[in-house]
């Protein structure tokens, strides 16, 4: 079954067209993260879904309803936004009650939602506790809890994690990729984190400009892009592009994941170690070569090159990706 359909979504800020056709379906229970740089459209995309924003034209589906003039409270979702949104003056319980209560619930049917949602986000014993007694971490698990327990058709994810530091953001992250197991709900999520994507999503949608620019599974973009925008935008550190042709490669550039340079005395690029960052696992040499391109490599465990070094770098022509002057992935 179909939990969200999007048909030739367009949305325009007066003479500002942020969205520009958007299609994209999304199957029940999947998993859908928005990425892509600020300004590329996905918080606005997710706010039109929401019906917090109109569409300028196409059409919404949600759960097989035509829901492009629906107002957000009849949509079926439920939103969880990056500043969590609590109610200052209520306590967790409070907070997840509140839109129960207004919907007219029965306080049993919200007294069991409520031991259902702390349970599932270790929330128990903090269910009396204000959102001032509470840490960064624990305000988004009761944001997160107060749309669990809408029972939504479709949760939306509006950069979540941005508030919380390193260490909180990857314990959430595990947090909500465990629920959405759970749950089996379908869900949106907008970040701007490509690892974050990388790591949640069963399939990422690519956003530039207003446009779509590839959908697919988080191996499928990065094993497959379509384009050198896509190949550029996934993966930690970035693909290195270079001028092809002295390479001996067809196209305009060739792109080359750090991870497939190696070092190697015959290798075709030669330069200077500008820069080492040993991280323990592993370590990342930024070489600037001989033509004046600057690249990174990433060497797994620990190495002892030095900033100065000469060295040569190596790959195999079949880890490299070709694209045209247009930026266009060049396949065999």
């Amino acid at each position: 079954m179909t939990a969200l359909s999007l048909e030739k979504i367009n949305k325009s800020f007066g003479e500002v067209h942020v969205l520009k056709d958007i299609d994209l379906t999304v199957s029940e229970g999947e998993f859908i993260v928005f990425v892509g740089p600020s300004g590329c459209g996905k918080s606005t995309l997710l706010r039109v879904i929401a019906g917090l924003e109109d569409a300028s034209s196409g059409t919404i589906r949600i759960g097989g309803s035509d829901v492009t003039t629906t107002p957000p409270a009849k949509r079926g979702i439920a939103m969880v936004f990056q500043s969590y949104a609590l109610y200052p003056h209520l306590d967790v319980e409070g907070n997840m009650a509140l839109g129960l209560k207004q919907a007219g619930e029965a306080k049993t049917v919200i007294s069991e939602r409520i031991a259902m949602a702390a349970r599932m986000l270790s929330l128990d014993e903090y269910l009396k506790r204000r959102p001032a007694e509470l840490s960064g971490g624990q305000r988004q698990r009761v944001a997160i809890g107060r749309a669990i327990v809408r029972k939504p058709e479709l949760f939306l994810f509006d950069e979540p994690l941005s508030n919380l530091d390193a260490a909180l953001r990857m314990a959430t992250r595990v947090e909500i990729a465990r629920l959405h197991r759970e749950l089996g709900a379908s869900m949106i999520y907008v970040t701007h984190d490509q690892t974050e994507a990388m790591t949640l999503a069963d399939r990422i949608v690519v956003l530039r400009d207003g446009r779509i620019e590839q959908v697919g599974s988080p191996m499928q973009l990065y094993n497959d892009p379509d384009n050198q925008f896509v190949a550029g935008f996934l993966g930690a550190p970035s693909m290195n592009f270079l001028p092809a042709a002295p390479l001996g490669a067809k196209g305009a550039t060739l792109g080359i994941r750090p991870e497939h340079l190696r070092v190697a005395a015959d290798g075709p690029l030669a330069g200077t170690v500008a820069h080492v960052e040993r991280l323990g696992g592993d370590t990342n040499l930024l070489v600037t070569t001989d033509a004046g391109d600057t690249v990174t490599v990433r060497l797994f465990r620990q190495h002892d090159h030095r900033v100065d070094q000469r060295i040569a770098l190596a790959f195999d022509p079949a880890d490299a990706f070709a694209f045209d002057e247009n930026g266009r992935r060049i396949r065999d």
